[in-house]
């Protein structure tokens, strides 16, 4: 399925964009955060340092510089810093062991490694296994950069970027080994970013509040969006629902991103309700999905911006959007194509489906990943190629699309549930559970069986004192014959990845150690 909605192919690399916008109104505020703000004409002087410093000290186009540490501002001065000097951006993830970001410094073959005090001796400690000497790992503060940048001046370095060229190298979560790095080129993000631009109205007047963490494709593809429309933004250091109310009411932002768990945590907030979020243009979720019904809350409960549900990978070419608003009928979907995005659904032979048969999603786009870092047989691996040779990105989800256009996910390829020789999707097993008034959340995972080869499991969330065996009878009422759930199993919480994504492999093991 494609989209008819034009695209804009020649969209402008986003470095420059920000230097246009610290051009035309230098004094106006570009990042805030819970020590300081900059203006637009001092945000960019300090990447122009930072990026005149890492060339002095020898990195060039084509070199990796990474970067650990909280949303904070001096984090993005960083990252632009390296990018404004021709070099690849590498955000490590804090989420993970010191032994697994030491690895991908490492893979990456980062030059530097800016860490913050919270992870600084820690990471020195593996100066080593990062390939890196102790000169090499530098603070990530303000009082750093300014003697790191003391000397230089704070006109743009002599570096002319280009379209191929890496903006930053994302790396995935992935489960065994070391995660597969992500390069997302300057043209894809000039794509991407022009897109959201265009498609929501982001401009220099825009006000956004991001609480992910700026190492997840999450924030930065929202993050480019606000910076390159000249837009202002504030860093969260961390997500808490509290907070981010108060602030929403105090700040009046215009826009928004955040994951389904913490919009959940939000409408499930007792302030909720008495906060005034009427400031808002656009409310955007992606990352993973979410229940059609938080969706239904979110429309009724929070009316202003719309509601607009992204689907995609970080690898691009799968994109879909759905803009809840404009189609409340469809809140069971992803939505349709994205503009310039072609997706199709096909089988396990190759061979592409009509719609309403279900097959794994693949897409191309303009925006897709150079490939992952280091590994051609993971790349080639990941690609499908039609009977004209073009590439499309394997997504690795099962789904299917509707005579409308818009796309049903069903599960993750290597999720799906063959119990007793039958498909049995997860995601219409949870969706059941979640209309129980007393299921907070739930996921469902394959356990093994004797009897099935694999039979349903299902971790929830409760509400108050109800009974997870009562719920389990009542959605298996719901539910055919081979769908059956099993075991109910009740836990405080569902574990998860920084963006907000339930991590079921960690249900799975969780489950076969406790059957020892």
């Amino acid at each position: 399925m494609s989209s008819d909605e034009p695209i804009n192919r020649d969209a402008a690399d986003i470095d420059e964009l920000l230097r246009a916008a610290a051009r035309f109104e230098p004094g106006r505020e570009a990042l805030v955060d819970g020590g300081r703000s900059v203006t637009w004409g001092e945000l960019d002087r300090r990447i122009n340092r930072i990026a005149r410093a890492l060339g002095a000290r020898g990195v060039s186009a084509g070199d990796y510089v990474a970067m650990l540490g909280s949303n904070s501002v001096a984090y993005v001065e960083v990252m632009f810093g390296t990018i404004r000097a021709g070099a690849c951006a590498v955000p490590l993830s804090s989420y993970v062991t010191a032994q697994t970001r030491a690895a991908m410094v490492k893979d990456s073959g980062s030059r530097f490694l800016f860490v913050s005090a919270l992870y600084e001796v820690q990471m020195r400690a593996l100066t080593g296994e990062m390939g890196l000497e102790d000169s090499q790992v530098l603070p990530l503060d303000d009082a750093f950069l300014g003697q790191f940048t003391q000397e230089m001046a704070d006109t743009p370095p002599p570096v002319e970027p280009f379209a191929e060229q890496g903006f930053n190298l994302i790396y995935s979560s992935g489960t065994t080994g070391i995660p597969k790095g992500i390069i997302q080129s300057r043209g894809y993000r000039a794509f991407e970013s022009g897109s959201v631009r265009s498609r929501f109205g982001l401009d220099m007047h825009s006000r956004a509040i991001i609480a992910t963490p700026l190492c997840s494709n999450t924030t930065l593809f929202f993050l480019n969006a606000v910076l390159s429309a000249g837009g202002t933004t504030l860093l969260m250091e961390k997500f808490d629902a509290g907070a981010w109310l108060g602030l929403a009411e105090r700040w009046r932002p215009t826009d928004v991103v955040l994951v389904p768990v913490q919009y959940r945590r939000l409408l499930d907030h007792p302030a909720f309700d008495g906060t005034d979020l009427s400031s808002f243009r656009n409310k955007f979720c992606t990352s993973a999905p979410m229940p059609s019904r938080t969706k239904a809350q979110i429309l009724k409960r929070w009316p202003a911006g719309g509601f607009t549900e992204f689907y995609g990978m970080t690898e691009g070419g799968v994109g879909a959007v759905l803009r809840a608003h404009e189609h409340p009928d469809k809140l069971d979907t992803v939505g349709v194509a994205n503009p310039g995005v072609e997706m199709l659904v096909i089988d396990e032979a190759g061979h592409v489906l009509p719609p309403g048969e279900a097959g794994e999603v693949v897409g191309r786009s303009p925006a897709m990943m150079s490939g992952y870092h280091g590994r051609e047989k993971e790349t080639a691996e990941a690609s499908w190629f039609d009977p004209e040779g073009r590439r499309f990105q394997r997504s690795g989800d099962i789904g299917w699309f509707d005579a409308d256009g818009f796309l049903h996910l069903l599960d993750r390829r290597k999720d799906v549930i063959i119990s007793g020789g039958f498909n049995v999707y997860a995601i219409d097993l949870e969706n059941v559970l979640m209309q129980h008034p007393d299921v907070a959340e739930g996921a469902v995972i394959a356990a093994p069986s004797p009897e099935w080869g694999e039979t349903p499991v299902a971790y929830v969330v409760l509400r108050g004192d109800a009974s997870s065996e009562a719920i389990r009878q009542w959605a298996n009422e719901r539910l055919g014959k081979a769908q059956r759930i099993a075991q109910m199993i009740a836990t405080e919480e569902l574990p998860r990845s920084p963006i907000g994504k339930v991590l079921k492999r960690e249900l799975r093991e969780r489950f076969v150690n406790s059957r020892g």
